[in-house]
């Protein structure tokens, strides 16, 4: 199994890139890593004989993200982001892994790599953990303004994608929505609810924001502009929560004890809802599998993308997405 990494790519690179591929490689010896980026400098974070199955792919450009992401190819064509593409492209790596630009590896992917035959716009799932098992929410911003049959097949890929890669089996399908009753939202959502109810029998309706970690739908669709939206607020919610029991623990010695009584109970909750412990989202939709980590993904958040990328190819997701996306969009193709 051969994975390309954008080393260059996230706040942290290239040290969190080079460590997160040692420790995948600790863990699992039969990968072969693709280190795309400045050779000098991944080469400080290696030992000094490099590990057999570690190869550098040199580099002279750094995509940044004050870099406009449809330019990134043009502007950019040696960057560590477009060679590793490109390397996935040619088929000399099976899989692409990246924590930088998102925008630029959603453009530079649908255009070297060309969209899944029946995918109109390539989209972006994010995985949300549960107390109950995973949730795919989809789109989470490559698509602000998408119309009702995209939101569709994002309904299809993120679908297939829940079964074939995170094991979870005839996922429920729901659609994110201002009010649970059929006749909520704008145009676009209305439309959509009639059909995702014509086209799943496994549709369950409308769900409300609040209830989108509590209800039994494991996709929750929605256009890219809601998505990242949510995502965006769930992400500065955690941290906030998090800084203010930490504050409050250190006014008072009895909230320091019952803090330590408490510890197990924390640290069980912090992993089973730490991205890190899943890695990225999949880029869903273009022919190949793409990996995009958070932008300040850690060393095991790098490594737990790695291995989520070997699952989606092992799982032959772009496939199953091909034949998915055939069988749902025969006579919703416009």
């Amino acid at each position: 199994m051969k994975i390309a990494l954008d080393a260059m790519g996230g706040d942290f690179a290239p040290e969190v890139a080079v460590h997160g591929a040692l420790e995948a490689l600790k863990a699992d010896n039969s990968l072969e890593l693709y280190l795309v980026g400045n050779e000098s400098l991944i080469e400080e974070f290696l030992p000094a004989a490099h590990p057999e199955h570690v190869h550098l792919i040199p580099t002279t450009q750094v995509v940044s993200m004050q870099d406009k992401g449809s330019r990134v190819l043009k502007d950019k064509p040696d960057s560590s982001l477009v060679r590793g593409i490109e390397l996935l492209r040619d088929g000399v790596v099976d899989a692409f892994v990246s924590a930088g630009h998102t925008g630029a590896v959603l453009t530079s992917a649908t255009l070297l790599l060309g969209r899944i035959k029946g995918a109109k716009r390539p989209a972006l799932g994010a995985y949300i953990p549960t107390d109950t098992g995973g949730k795919m929410l989809c789109d989470v911003g490559a698509n602000p303004d998408a119309n009702p049959r995209q939101l569709l097949q994002f309904a299809v890929m993120a679908s297939i994608y829940l079964d074939h890669v995170e094991n979870i089996k005839n996922p429920k399908i729901g659609l994110i929505n201002i009010g649970k009753e059929p006749g909520k939202g704008s145009e676009l959502y209305r439309e959509a609810y009639e059909l995702l109810k014509q086209e799943f029998p496994s549709f369950i309706g409308n769900v409300e924001s609040r209830d989108i970690l509590t209800s039994e739908a494991d996709v929750l669709i929605c256009d890219g502009f809601v998505g990242n939206t949510l995502i965006k607020f769930a992400e500065g919610w955690v941290q906030m929560f998090s800084d203010l029991v930490k504050l409050k623990i250190k006014e008072k010695f009895s909230y320091k004890l019952g803090a330590k009584m408490l510890y197990p109970v924390l640290q069980f909750i912090s992993r089973q809802y730490d991205y890190e412990e899943h890695g990225g989202s999949p880029l869903l939709g273009v022919n190949g599998v793409c990996i995009v980590a958070h932008g300040s993904s850690n060393v095991k958040a790098i490594k737990n993308s790695i291995f989520l990328a070997k699952k989606c190819f092992k799982g032959r997701l772009i496939a199953d997405i091909r034949i998915g996306l055939a069988e749902h969009m025969e006579n919703n193709d416009q």
